[in-house]
């Protein structure tokens, strides 16, 4: 059954085209979005929503989403989706980073120009019949120090822009290296340095809690006079009031702002002053970005419903087609072992820590760690998937560590997991074969070689003669066809697993018969999800 996408939003219909040239079912009502009691109806019905910034997500919208497995946003910010109710639901959220981010950067440098020379005002005074040549004294760009606190996407093409426009660059952002800083010509600074050095300073970063009123009353207090603030990024990051009250001051010479900490904005404490110029949130209105986040938004929903490539998630790890096609079986062994520990874990986990060895450490660790949490998981939750799982796993306050290393042993390649109770440790470990079947290879520190099938039967008992003929003789006499039997033990006479590889469930009736025998330490029945 071919997967089933809303377009809620207006979107270009050349993305809508490209999601029924992949085969996706798509509905496309540019309005419902609007909507919400009509969404909340429909949405049960959907694997994929894709969207823009009149559709809001809430956590209402979500409870409906029974088989929602993806929302994509044509755009950067995601204000408008409920992350941490998606997270929980399971649901992956997208975003577009790179479709407008040339025409967010080059309204940036716009706003700069019209602040510069007060071009909005003069053009108004000059329509109004008036010649007040005078009166629009304005100051060039050349030669002058830009601060742009965020050096990303975004502001990374700002620095280069206003290089190209012969001003010296300042950038703030902690995760901004200092190889990375020559390479862009741009000079590494702290927050403070640059706000007492920039003449322009211009925001690109998101809307978080460490940047929110980044730019405080406090910090604006700390500007050199004549300085002129840009903000194309997002509401929030500048105290508006305390900038209204700057500009009245004469400190701070003007303003361009194309955001508002309440969108829509219909009034604002910046509207009405001298030399402030306003736009409304157009940082990405250009035929050219709205197309290309279309088209980015039906490429990235159409990848992850078909492919299950990942890419530009904001709540799990990005998966690109080439690493899915490498990487998928290993993402089935790491939920099979989860999934092991997990149904064999009665006692609350303190603790996972997860040993890639070999090939597999080169991989993409997060994606293979989220899969490993899932299926630890599942139990507990059936519904859990790579998306929830690591959410639930912290909000349980379990401590997740990753190890890897080089190759160790006879495989190129095994993942080994281990988890931490108050009662003990278990471990298990598995590899990928050349035929791309994950295997079991390990055990409590015994070695096996078991075949992963969707019904399974696990056993520990003391290391002495008669348990495979028991075991068979009771799958037997229950009807229960064993597909494939590995045994495997620590020594000679001491402690001994068999995994049987079954195939129907094994009835609660039989594991009671084989446990009155008192030959068994251990039988646990066990299922996996196995395509």
């Amino acid at each position: 059954m071919a997967p089933k996408v809303l377009v809620s939003d207006k979107l270009s219909p050349t993305a809508v085209q490209i999601f029924r040239d992949r085969g996706i079912d798509v509905d496309f009502e540019p309005d419902l979005g609007k909507d919400k009691e009509r969404l909340a109806q429909v949405i049960g019905q959907y694997d994929g929503l894709a969207i823009r910034s009149a559709t809001k997500v809430t956590e209402t919208i979500l409870r409906h989403a029974d088989n929602l497995k993806v929302i994509a946003h044509a755009g950067i910010g995601t204000d408008n989706v409920d992350k941490e109710a998606a997270s929980k639901k399971g649901v992956i959220v997208m975003n577009t980073p790179f479709g407008n981010m040339i025409t967010t950067a080059e309204h940036a440098i716009a706003m700069m120009f019209a602040v510069a020379r007060q071009i909005p005002a003069a053009s108004a005074s000059t329509q109004a019949g008036k010649w007040e040549k005078s009166k629009f004294m304005g100051s060039e760009l050349t030669g002058k120090t830009l601060g742009v606190i965020g050096a990303g996407n975004i502001g990374g093409i700002v620095c280069d822009r206003a290089r190209g426009l012969k001003m010296k660059v300042l950038a703030y952002d902690p995760f901004l290296g200092t190889e990375k800083a020559e390479k862009m010509g741009v000079k590494k600074v702290d927050l403070d340095e640059l706000l007492a050095c920039a003449d322009f300073i211009t925001l690109h970063v998101p809307l978080t809690d460490q940047t929110r009123n980044i730019l405080s009353r406090e910090a604006l207090e700390k500007t050199r006079p004549g300085v002129r603030i840009i903000n194309c990024a997002r509401g929030g990051l500048v105290d508006e009031q305390a900038l209204a009250d700057l500009l009245q001051s004469g400190h701070v010479a003007g303003a361009g702002f194309d955001v508002f900490s309440v969108e829509p904005a219909t009034e604002n404490p910046l509207f009405n002053l001298p030399n402030v110029v306003c736009t409304p949130h157009l940082g990405a209105a250009t035929t050219e970005a709205q197309e290309n986040v279309a088209l980015q938004v039906a490429e990235q929903m159409s990848d992850y419903l078909l492919t299950g490539a990942v890419t530009n998630a904001l709540n799990m790890p990005s998966v690109t087609a080439e690493e899915a096609k490498v990487m998928g079986p290993w993402i089935s062994l790491s939920g099979h072992l989860g999934a092991f520990i997990g149904q064999m874990t009665d006692e609350p986990i303190q603790a996972i820590n997860i040993l890639y060895d070999g090939t597999v450490a080169e991989m993409n660790l997060e994606a293979l760690n989220c899969s490993v949490i899932a299926g630890i998981m599942k139990k507990a939750n059936p519904d859990v998937n790579m998306v929830s799982a690591p959410v639930i796993a912290k909000e349980r306050g379990i401590q997740i560590s990753t190890t890897n290393q080089d190759k160790s042993g006879t495989f190129d390649g095994y993942i080994k997991v281990t988890v931490v109770t108050g009662k003990r440790e278990r471990s298990i470990a598995g590899t990928v074969f050349s035929d791309g079947k994950p295997r079991f290879i390990q055990i409590k520190g015994i070695n096996i070689d078991a075949e992963i099938g969707a019904n399974m039967l696990y056993t520990t008992n003391e290391d002495v003669p008669g348990i495979i003929g028991l075991l068979g003789k009771t799958m037997d006499e229950n009807g229960v066809n064993i597909a494939n039997f590995t045994l495997g033990r620590a020594e000679a006479g001491g402690e001994a697993i068999a995994l049987l590889y079954v195939d129907e469930p094994v009835d609660v009736s039989v594991t009671a018969q084989l446990e009155t025998t008192g030959l068994f330490t251990q039988v646990k029945p066990l299922a996996f999800d196995v395509a």
